[in-house]
């Protein structure tokens, strides 16, 4: 990365010098007897001056993005848990996952950018949140299950190459059948997700038996990541019993605080309050 820079630096220098030099004013050869004629040499100086500013300040404009990309280069290994967020695992160590972006089970047809590993990483206070949604549940023998927690940046612009690629509608009849692949931009694929800063989780709700055993995901009408008007969670195109499965989801989740997207019954997020406003692009990997 450090290289790319210093080329793209080293480009940048010389082309706005020799575009700079264009716009050095010339001395004229003639001049009007009514007006008294500058100083030629003056001219140019003044000229040049503004030419070298100019170059200078974009010279430095790349010199501290050349220093960001140092920065970012000195610790390559960072991890989601270096940072500010938590293995749900840690907490729940029995939760069902199920990261279809991990594998290749998901609208795109392949593993996700930044997706090495199916881990569910939250900020701390969203994660404790969900631990407690988690036991409120088990209460009632239900649990929840889990399709994506923490997306890194470079997953979200997967996403959007795919969702401009409208020559690719290999997945249509499963994830959007109803729908033109154009139209899934904002409303189903945005270009800046809440998921890229941890406080965001796409999940549902398992039943299970009295032991906790043999649990199997309730009924919501549609499946995970179906981009389609019936997905939205008081959408009346589904029956009393399905409505009232993702009423029982929306009910746990915002007794904890969670927020649910309308046109997603999957979509929840706590924006903690003293939590970090900030996405993140680090890769999710076996070993943290």
């Amino acid at each position: 990365m450090l290289t790319r820079f210093r080329t793209k630096l080293s480009a940048l220098t010389s082309v706005d010098i020799l575009d700079a030099s264009k716009h050095v004013t010339q001395p004229s050869e003639a001049h009007s007897p009514s007006i008294v004629p500058t100083n030629p040499r003056l001219s140019v100086r003044t000229s040049s001056m503004h030419a070298i500013a100019k170059v200078a300040a974009m010279i430095a404009v790349a010199a501290v993005a050349l220093s960001i990309s140092a920065s970012s280069a000195a610790n390559p290994r960072e991890t989601p848990s270096s940072a500010v967020m938590l293995d749900i695992k840690t907490m729940i160590p029995d939760l069902s996952l199920d990261m279809r972006y991990a594998a290749n089970n998901n609208f795109v047809g392949t593993r996700i950018d930044g997706y090495e590993a199916p881990r569910c990483y939250l900020l701390r206070p969203v994660a404790q949140a969900l631990a407690r949604v988690e036991q409120s549940l088990r209460a009632k023998q239900q649990r929840l299950h889990i399709f994506d927690c923490y997306r890194p940046r470079r997953a979200v612009a997967h996403f959007m190459r795919w969702a401009r690629d409208l020559e690719d509608q290999s997945s249509k009849s499963r994830y959007y059948p109803a729908l033109d692949k154009s139209t899934l931009v904002p409303d189903y694929i945005a270009e800046d997700s809440g998921h890229s800063r941890a406080d965001t989780v796409d999940l549902t709700l398992r039943q299970c038996a009295a032991d906790g055993s043999q649990c199997e995901s309730m009924d919501m009408g549609t499946p995970f990541d179906f981009f389609d008007p019936s997905a939205n969670t008081d959408s009346p195109a589904v029956s009393q019993a399905q409505r009232a499965n993702r009423q029982a989801l929306r009910a746990a989740m915002q007794a904890q605080g969670f927020a649910n997207y309308e046109l997603e019954w999957w979509h929840y997020s706590l924006r903690a309050a003293d939590a970090p406003v900030q996405s993140f692009d680090l890769p999710i990997r076996a070993e943290d």
